[in-house]
């Protein structure tokens, strides 16, 4: 199961809502019928109002992918001296350059599944920018295309990338030379056969870094890690003395070459210093705004269509990939398969930075300020009755997901998935809310004119739990 693709902004029938809700015995969970849309709201919401939340959501984006960019580059350099010198020490900054690349990188989640330059499945968007995000944040993975992995009973499993030494055929999929591991090697094992095929972005280099973590769940004895505080335990040896100590090496410059790319092409869409339709520098910040003219300007964005797109997208963002994907399929499996950075065990992080995204571009934050002193949020513009519900649905939220962040202190979240820990309810009572959030954002669409039904904002490809 990989991160859900992009929603359709038109009513797409029935949502697996209903079917959640009562595997977990709960009715918190927002459905999903399809013929309750609220209609065009009446709220008094001007064109140059519209224009100015536009803004700030592109400030937001642009200084969001800016900071996951520079972060990534410090990464590589960690690589890089690693590759110089493979000793822990350097290992170890390898590692704290990758939580931290997950930091800012976590935040820009939000961004997806609205039509922009991270994902867009069509389109003069999608021909321009190729929709990077199933490059960068793919996820899970098949570890066992990419490296050795270990099963319970010591077995150790061998035919993955790299170990090959010519042609690698991925499962389902077709040949790729990787005599040298290369960015473009990889790029053409990515999802090749089969959306397990997770070769590159954060994921694999995470595994890369950690190894497995096989506290698989609580079905399975787990004999080789295990621990509610343990995280893969890759040994260093991997990268020095073990056999393709070198590939590993490679394989890890390659895959944080091609995440700088990916970010770079994605950091360009949003640039405010140029506008070039051509490479795609500063092209989609500029049509969002409707400020392309001349042959571009066929590709201007009408601000209610990019409004309805922003906000089904934010829907199903919260509602579909976060609540459901990321959060309510691992707690029933319970499976750390199903968690989001599994090696590495910093799930937590994941569920606390793609919620603060939603909420930076809902109130036009970052970094806990406005983005601007001037900058005019969707949430100010919202009418009194759809502020307090908000208002009342972020506290009840945001208490759930500092108590995940906290508690991995105690459990990591493959343990609090578990349905003998303290703090698992606490997780399907963060995701029952969350889903009702999805749902709220109808409301705030109609505030600003905009009609959308539960539909709108679920996606149809959600796992059906």
């Amino acid at each position: 199961m990989n991160s859900l693709s992009r929603v359709t902004l038109k009513n797409v029938g029935v949502s697996s809502a209903l079917v959640l809700a009562l595997a977990l015995g709960t009715t918190g969970c927002g459905g999903g019928g399809g013929d309750d849309s609220s209609g065009a709201g009446t709220a008094g919401v001007t064109a140059a109002q519209k224009t100015a939340v536009l803004t700030t959501y592109a400030d937001i984006a642009l200084a969001n992918y800016t900071d996951a960019l520079s972060d990534a580059v410090a990464l590589q350099t960690a690589i890089s001296t690693f590759s110089t010198t493979a000793d822990q020490t350097n290992l170890d900054a390898v590692k704290t350059a990758w939580l931290t690349a997950r930091e800012s990188y976590g935040t820009t989640e939000a961004f997806r599944l609205s039509e922009g330059p991270i994902d867009a499945e069509s389109g003069w968007v999608n021909t321009l920018y190729g929709a990077p995000e199933g490059q960068m944040n793919a996820w899970p993975l098949d570890e066992n295309m990419i490296d050795y992995t270990t099963d319970a009973e010591g077995n150790v499993t061998s035919g993955n990338i790299i170990d090959t030494a010519g042609n690698f055929i991925p499962s389902g999929g077709s040949a790729v030379d990787v005599t040298n591991i290369t960015k473009t090697a990889l790029a053409d094992l990515n999802e090749n056969g089969g959306d397990a095929n997770v070769a590159t972005g954060y994921h694999a280099i995470e595994f890369l870094l950690w190894g497995q973590d096989q506290d698989y769940n609580s079905f399975i004895a787990d004999t080789i890690t295990n621990g509610a505080l343990v995280a893969g335990q890759r040994p260093l040896t991997d990268f020095t003395s073990a056999g393709n100590a070198d590939r590993r090496l490679n394989y890890l410059s390659a895959a944080v070459e091609l995440l700088i790319d990916d970010l770079n092409t994605t950091k360009n869409a949003w640039e405010t210093s140029e506008t070039n339709c051509t490479t795609g520098v500063g092209c989609y910040r500029a049509a969002l705004l409707g400020e392309l003219d001349g042959a571009d300007a066929s590709k201007n964005i009408d601000a209610d269509t990019a409004l309805t797109q922003i906000f089904a997208g934010m829907g199903v963002f919260i509602k579909s990939e976060l609540a459901n994907e990321r959060m309510a399929v691992a707690v029933l499996t319970p499976s750390e398969e199903d968690e989001h950075s599994c090696f590495s065990d910093n799930t937590h992080r994941d569920i606390y930075l793609n919620y603060k995204g939603f909420i930076n571009i809902l109130k036009g934050e970052y970094k806990g300020a406005p983005i601007d002193a001037n900058a005019t949020s969707f949430y100010s513009l919202l009418d009194s009755a759809t502020k307090a519900d908000v208002d009342a649905l972020l506290t009840n939220i945001d208490a759930k997901v500092d108590a995940i962040d906290s508690a991995a202190a105690t459990e990591h979240f493959d343990y609090q998935i578990r349905s003998g820990s303290t703090y698992r309810q606490n997780i399907v009572d963060a995701k029952n809310a969350m889903r009702d959030f999805g749902d709220t954002m109808v409301d705030v669409a109609n505030d600003f004119g905009i009609s959308l039904s539960e539909d709108d904002v679920t996606d149809p490809d959600e796992t059906a739990i």
